[in-house]
């Protein structure tokens, strides 16, 4: 019965349907993963007609097959920042 009780309470914390990470506090920063617009550094293009703050959304599917949703904020220097990202883990 405790190995019962042990496995629900492990599959309840390591497994879940929606991972978020946010960049909300500011000293916690997102990297970017393979598929990612920043990965491998800034893309070439400059976003000259968009506002700065905008977002930018950013939709792609990671290696395992899972859906994930980007956040960018177009910076000054017209560079982006990564601020959100949602893992949407497909089932098995």
């Amino acid at each position: 019965m405790r190995r019962i009780i042990l496995l629900a309470i492990v599959g309840l914390v390591t497994c879940s349907c929606d991972q978020t990470s946010t960049s909300r506090a500011g000293n916690f920063s997102l990297q970017p993963i393979p598929g990612s617009i920043t990965y491998g550094g800034q893309p070439r293009m400059k976003l000259t007609k968009s506002p700065i703050g905008s977002q930018v959304p950013h939709h792609f599917t990671d290696q395992w097959g899972d859906d994930v949703y980007e956040t960018y904020i177009i910076q000054p220097d017209r560079s982006l920042r990564l601020v959100d990202r949602r893992i949407i883990q497909q089932p098995f």
